[in-house]
């Protein structure tokens, strides 16, 4: 397990999980996102909890705010030698991940990211990145994927847009492409104005992360999955220049796949 402290900056806190107690904190922030602010169907929440078999393979990054002790962002990570175990990568539920498997050296998994609305500046993403960098260049991991998710609370215009924009700027070759295992349906209007890009997406770009293809429609979630793949061989002049800080200097600052 991984215990030791790995960035801890003026006002955040970002380590890995380290009792049941603290995954189950996990699980209840994402919930009350999830399913409280977003509507999700959350499969057996009546404990407020969102959890599912794929909990206890992963491995689960949180942020607190060092003031308050309060847990204000999480992610899991599941990675190749453990997916097995689980069954296969919870992307595989959404999408045909013949690609990933053909991907030369080691690959992880990133999902169920979540930020307490409260802090949604930048910042704690930015903290959390910090902590899934630092473990998978410690790890030698060559590539990681998840999905970033698009609301589709207007009925899929926004989300329509946006992958206008994701396709015209971000779109991976066609060898590195997957298959939607239910595909989005097309839009019945036009937004009015232009739409923003979603704080987690926004954050891999930046980052060279590539869309692999046409989104996932997730009923349960009533979002629009969008399935990304960093490599890290083309991210580390990035990651010095965005996510390395001294643990003195204060880090200025949702996908559920």
């Amino acid at each position: 397990m991984e215990n030791s402290l790995i960035v801890a900056p003026a006002r955040f806190e970002v380590r890995f999980a380290q009792s049941a107690e603290e995954v189950r904190e996990t699980q209840r922030l994402r919930y009350r996102i999830f399913a409280g602010e977003l509507g999700a169907a959350i499969e057996g929440g009546n404990d407020l909890l969102d959890a599912d078999h794929y909990d206890r393979y992963c491995r689960h990054l949180m942020v607190r705010d060092i003031a308050s002790g309060r847990l204000i962002a999480c992610t899991r990570i599941l990675t190749d030698d453990a997916a097995p175990q689980a069954g296969g990568f919870y992307s595989s539920g959404e999408f045909d991940l013949k690609m990933i498997d053909s991907l030369p050296g080691r690959v992880m998994e990133v999902g169920r990211t979540c930020v307490d609305a409260e802090f949604r500046s930048g910042a704690v993403i930015a903290v959390l990145w910090q902590g899934l960098a630092d473990f998978f260049t410690k790890h030698g991991f060559d590539y990681l994927f998840g999905c970033a998710s698009i609301g589709l609370e207007d009925g899929g215009a926004n989300a329509h847009a946006l992958l206008e924009q994701i396709k015209a700027k971000h779109m991976a070759p066609n060898w590195q492409r997957v298959r939607p295992l239910i595909p989005l349906p097309a839009a019945d209007a036009r937004p009015a104005v232009k739409v923003k890009m979603p704080p987690l997406l926004k954050a891999y770009f930046s980052l060279g992360a590539k869309a692999c293809g046409e989104p996932y429609w997730d009923r349960d979630f009533n979002c629009a999955d969008v399935f990304v793949l960093v490599n890290v061989s083309d991210l580390h002049s990035r990651y010095a220049r965005h996510f390395v800080r001294s643990k003195s200097e204060e880090t200025p600052v949702a996908g559920h796949a």
